[in-house]
This record gives structure tokens, sequence and C-alpha cells, in this order.
């Protein structure tokens, strides 16, 4: 069998996400809206099967054919038959199931490849044996061919996702390396191009020069149209002794059919912003222009409150290596208007707090642009993961001039963050009660503090197209060097192109750290009604968590690549290390042996010294952090941040060797059942299902009742047109052509 870190064990948490009031609460037309963006936003989502790895798109192919053929149960009688244990016949449940949660084969909380915990050679035969391969032989067996290995191999380069060498990503061709990525990011800033929607793909021409393709996605590809603003932009360049060629039509049928939803909800907005901005998001998705997508980003922001929130596009940008291109997600959910109420009081506080954050007035934006911050309840959320909370958009520039929004998403919370006692792990015994009470408490407030205020906050100085700085260069003094501000970030550069593979974890870090540091503040706690004791309490859980989750990040680092694969574990780790180091006993990381006699550890908060040792060291760490974000400072900031996220095996901690423990002990993350809406006639209907991963792979399997087939086949043809991409002769799998 794989290595455990590989599999996901059979015992895997599954929750289901519960929205059924939230949902019966909607009007006709506020359901409707909501049924056509989840449709858009589950169409989409399978774009992400093309962002992971050469194989997900027919694994997926794979796994829905059969299921939609047999369900769970059915496959079960099939599979005993063929001599798989019941144990096995849950693995391969499991394996789907995590297929589908991730997107793909790779887990989206750590970019490690998993594969299924059963022999090959026994999957085999119920694949082939299926009534899907009954039906369509040919088809099954070609998928089966074209996947099989690469499903099973645990060849070190396939083991996590990376670039070159240290790994597989589909963001980039094969032989592209972070020179080359280097190499296309200025590409892109010279012709004010973002990397967000597009993908790298580079070969050698006949005159041996390398010859790159910048491909956006977007529905049209060559057509000419009345479309100058993206037309102008389509055609060669020669760039730096290479040549570039900027094509579009990325994942085009699956873009049509989102842009076909998006059509449809907006026949249901309840704003005229919202009409605008779905009309900006279907010109986006449809020409394969961000600034379209900006545009309609501007107009989200605008859309203060509404009943049905949700966004859509390529967002996040954690999982490509080089850190700039945005994985596609689009999410619908419904206000949970209590806890909303909480975040409103803290959004008008925002402008008092942000004054008490450790560093002076000039790295603060010129104006505090009061966003929306609501709770919501996740109706969908299409993509690799879902998170806690967001604040969006990541556009640089609309942040600092336009706001933005946070949510909070409150079913997610309740399901994901549960814990029970038996299961925690590194924490001292009379802490543990204390914590299983107070974590979900103090985890609603670090979300909104982490958003707003950490996410929120700080400015980025710059020097626009004319030459004009948004700073005072005589007045405004660099407080770590006592001098006058020395660099700054130019016009075409954001945050994510300049400090690339760090930006994602070195901003995640950022926000975390201001949570800790904000939560110390008895305005805040109030907010979230603890006063006294309790409110004690909660800072005391909320840093605990913080530091048990630095030593639990451990789990998402590559030894032998030196390298990190989750950007808010890696935050965790480098705040672990900062409050290591401001010593004095406040944080202690303990190696022990637990009561199985395998090796464990504890961790130590010293709670009456948060204050007094902790956060001076915080202030100190976070007010380093903003500067160097501010000035653009990437040498500074890199040596900073990959200084504290460096892992060894050098004492006290030797944090090497607590790995191997973290790994021994670790709990695989759960696996989350989303509803899907069913429209009969005029009416939206919610269909829910058990918490099990045979009920995940029954959502999935009714997902797309109209047209499953058809996607399959797309997703396939479309992975086919780009195979040859990172294909070696040495790595091309028997079996196949």
């Amino acid at each position: 069998m794989a290595d455990t870190q590989y599999i996901l064990p059979n015992d895997i948490g599954v929750s289901s996400l519960d929205c059924r009031e939230a949902f019966r609460l909607l009007l006709p037309t506020e359901r409707l809206y909501a049924h056509h963006l989840s449709r858009a936003a589950w169409y989409g989502g399978l774009a992400v099967l093309l962002q992971t790895s050469p194989e997900a798109p027919y694994i997926y192919a794979l796994l829905s054919r059969l299921f939609r053929a047999q369900d769970p149960d059915q496959l079960r009688q099939h599979a005993l038959a063929e001599g798989l244990t019941e144990e096995e016949y849950q693995a391969f449940l499991v394996y789907t199931a995590g297929v589908y949660s991730n997107m793909g084969n790779y887990k989206s909380f750590g970019d490690t490849k998993f594969v299924p915990n059963l022999p090959k050679e026994k999957l085999e035969r119920v694949i082939l044996g299926s009534k899907a391969a009954e039906q369509h032989p040919e088809e099954v067996r070609g998928l089966w061919q074209t996947c099989g290995e690469l499903m099973f191999s645990l060849e070190s380069r396939l083991r996590h996702l990376g670039l070159g060498k240290e790994g597989i990503t589909t963001y980039f061709s094969g032989n592209c390396t972070m020179e080359d990525a280097k190499l296309a990011q200025d590409f892109l800033d010279s012709q004010n191009l973002s990397a967000y929607n597009t993908r790298l793909f580079k070969e050698v021409g006949q005159d041996g020069k390398p010859c790159y393709e910048v491909r956006l996605a977007s529905v049209l590809s060559t057509e000419p149209i009345l479309d100058s603003e993206m037309n102008s932009k389509l055609k060669s360049y020669e760039f730096q002794g290479s040549n570039f060629r900027v094509t579009r039509g990325d994942y085009a049928p699956i873009l049509q059919k989102v842009v076909e939803h998006l059509e449809k909800a907006k026949a249901y907005a309840a704003t005229s912003h919202q009409e605008q901005m779905l009309a900006q998001y279907i010109e986006s998705f449809t020409h394969g222009s961000v600034e379209a997508h900006k545009k309609g980003s501007r107009f989200w922001i605008q859309d203060k409150g509404p009943i049905v929130e949700s966004y859509i596009g390529f967002i996040e940008s954690y999982r490509d290596p080089f850190g700039s291109r945005g994985e596609f997600e689009g999410f619908v959910a419904m206000v949970n208007k209590a806890m909303s109420a909480k975040f409103e009081w803290l959004v008008a506080s925002a402008e008092q707090l942000l004054k008490e954050l450790p560093w002076p007035p000039a790295f603060e934006k010129d104006k505090f642009l009061t966003p929306d911050f609501t709770s919501l309840d996740v109706l969908t959320f299409a993509g690799s993961g879902i998170p806690a909370g967001i604040n969006i958009p990541n556009y640089d520039d609309l942040r600092q001039t336009e706001g933005f929004k946070n949510v909070s998403l409150g079913n997610v919370l309740a399901v994901a963050y549960a814990t029970q006692r038996e299961k925690l792990t590194f924490l001292e015994e009379e802490d543990k009660d204390l914590y299983i009470r107070w974590k979900g408490p103090s985890f609603d407030v670090q979300v909104g503090l982490h958003e707003l205020l950490g996410h929120g906050s700080g400015k980025l100085f710059v020097q626009d197209e004319k030459g004009a700085f948004n700073f005072d260069q005589e007045t405004v003094i660099n407080p770590e060097t006592g001098e006058q501000i020395q660099s700054w970030y130019r016009s075409g550069e954001t945050w994510d192109s300049k400090f690339s593979t760090i930006a994602s974890s070195y901003e995640e870090c950022r926000a975390e750290s201001v949570g800790l540091y904000l939560c110390l503040n008895p305005q805040v706690l109030e907010i979230f009604g603890f006063e006294g004791a309790d409110a004690e309490d909660v800072v005391y859980v909320n840093w605990l968590n913080m530091v048990r989750a630095g030593l639990l990040a451990l789990e998402f680092y590559t030894p032998e690549a030196s390298s990190w694969r989750q950007a808010h574990m890696q935050a965790r780790f480098v705040i672990l290390r900062v409050l290591l180091e401001a010593g004095e006993g406040l944080v202690t990381v303990t190696p022990t042996t637990g009561s199985d006699g395998r090796p464990d550890a504890q961790v130590h908060l010293d709670r009456n010294k948060i204050r007094t040792v902790g956060k001076p060291a915080l202030e100190r760490f976070l007010r380093r952090l903003q500067v160097l974000k501010s000035t653009g400072d990437v040498a500074g900031g890199r040596a900073l941040y990959e200084g504290y996220a460096a892992v060894t095996d050098a004492p006290p901690e030797c944090f090497l060797s607590l790995r191997d423990t973290v790994l021994l002990r670790k709990e695989a993350r759960k696996l989350i059942v989303q509803p899907n809406t069913r429209l009969k006639g005029s009416e939206v209907q919610l269909l829910e299902y058990e918490a099990s991963a045979a009920g995940l792979i029954r959502s999935f399997s009714e997902r797309f009742p109209e047209d499953g087939p058809e996607l399959e086949e797309i997703l396939t043809q479309l992975a086919t047109a780009d195979a040859r991409f990172w294909k070696c002769p040495s790595e091309t799998p028997s079996g196949q052509a």
C-alpha cells in the first residue's frame, strides 16, 4: 500500500453543508437567481481539472461514467463479486469523493497527490467489468489506459504540484522552469496583461529559440470581432530574445456553459449593480478580458448587502507554482443575519481599530473604504476546496481605490472546524476541554479580523504611468531604517507579480498576525459578545490554536525540495517561529511519547505572557511585514519571510524530526458534501445528500443531469489537445499511444 501521506483514510470525516433554512427564506426570484449562478459556478469549476494535472480530466470522466451507470450501492455488489474486500471498496469510494472534492487528484490543501488505497489490478477488474464498461467498452477501456498508471504513480516528480523538476502543474507546459515563469511575467507586465486567466505553453522553434504561448481563458478563440481591447493583444511578440504569442480560447466550451447561465441569472438580478456585474463577467469570460472582470468586480463591491451573494472567476493564485495565475472558483450563498450584525459592528469600528495597528499612518490607505462584511450560508462553492472566509477581489488597484468585500462562511465553519476530543493532537490535557468549548467562537473572531482588518489594511506605494506617486516622497519615512522611501511599485506591477512565489503565504501571514494582534483589544471581544473571563478564554484559545496550527503545518513542508506546499500553513508556521523567538517561555514545543508508545509532542502557551511577551514580538514582526510590502521591497521581504519559514533540525525544537511526528499523528482534512439545485417548471428545488463518501458521489452524479456525458467528452478532448505538453517518451504509460 502507498505511504499514508498519499492516501485518504477510510475513516476520513465527511460533513454535509446545511443551508436549508437560508434557502427556504429566499423569494422565488432569489431562488432562480441563486440556481443559475450555482449552475455557472459548477460548470466553471470543471476547469480546475484542467488546471491541476494532465490526468485529472480523464480520472474525473472515468469515475463519473462508472457512478452514472451504477450508484455506489450497486457498484459495491459488483466490486465484492470481483474480489474486493469491504475495506478496499470503501477506499475506492473515498478516493472518488476526494477527486470530486478537490477537483482533481491533488489535495487542494497541501498540493499533495493522493492515490487509491487498494491494488491497481483489483480496481482495473472492477472498472473493466462494470456496467459502464458494458455500455461503452471502448470509451471506458480508453480512459483507463490513459489515466490508470498515472492514477497510481508516486514517481517523485508526481507527488506534489510544482514547476519543472519540483512537481507537476498544468498552468505551465512540462518543460517550463521557474526562469520561464519569470520571463513570462516580465513579458505580461510589459504588455499590461494580467496572468490571472492565463496558462503558459513553451515550444522550441526551428531556429532553436523558445516560443511561448500565453493562452487566455475565453469562449472566443481567434474569431475577429469588434473587441478592440483584446484583439489588439492577440498577436506575436519578440521579447528579450524569445518569441511570445498571445492566444485565447482556453476552456472555451466550459466557459460557454458558464456564460449561458450567467445570462439566465441576469433575468433575476435584484439590482442594476447585479445586472451590470453579470454583464461584465459575461464579457470577461467571452473575450478573455481581465479588465472586464475588474469592471464586474467594481459593480460587485457596490452591490451592498445582497440577499444572495456570489463571486466567480479566476480568483486565487495559491496553486500556481509562480503565484500569479488564478484557479477558477465560484460561490453562491445566502446571508446569515445574526452573525452579519456582529460583522457590521466590526466594520463600523474598523477605522478606529486600524489606528491600533503597529505601522505609521502613511503606511495605511488614505481612506478606509467601508466594505460589506456578511456571514453567509453557502449553497454552492465550486473549485478545489472551500475556505472559511474570503476577502476579495484580489486586484490590488481595486482594493486600494474601490475597496473590497469580506465574507465569513458560517455553515462551512460549523462543520469543517468541529473537533472531537479524542482526535485532538499536541495539546496538554488541561487545555483540551477549553479548546473544544472556545475554538468555534475564537475562530469567528479570528476570521473576522483576518479578512476585514488583515487583508483590508495597508497601503502599497505606487508610481503610476505618468510618474506620479501616491505618497509624499519627501516626508514619508521608513520606520525600519529612519530614511526616506527607496522602493515602490511601478506602473503595471502588482503585489502578486512582484513577490510571486511568496506573495500568497506572506499576505496570509500578515492577515493572521493582524487577527492575533487585534483580538487582544477589549472592544473587538465586546463586539463578538465576550467579556471578562470568557473574553480571556477566547484570546487564549485563539493564540493556542495558531501555535498548534504552526506545528500541524509541518505536514505541508517537503524536506526534499525545501519547500512549502500550502500558503496558509506556511504562514502559521512562520507565526509559531516568531512566537518561539520571543522567548521567556511564551511558547514551547516539547517532544513526548504518547500513551500508544509512539512519538508525540505537546505545545504549551503561557497565557499570562500573551500580552507582555507575545504582543510586543508580534508588533515588531507585523510592522516589518507591512513596511516591506508597502515599499515593494522584494529582497527584504524574502529575507525576512523565508528566514522564518526555514525548517531545520536545529535544537531546541528540531522541526524536521517533529515533522515525522506530525505525519504520524495527522488527521485528514474533512470532505464536504454540497447540495444541488434543480429547476422543476418555474420552481427551484434543493436536493440534499447524506454525509458520507457515497453521498458526496451521489451529489456529483446528479450535478449535471442534462449534459454529464457531453461534459466528460469536452474535458477529455481539451486534455488530449494539450497532452503533448506533458509527455516525455520515458514517462508514457504502457498501453498509451
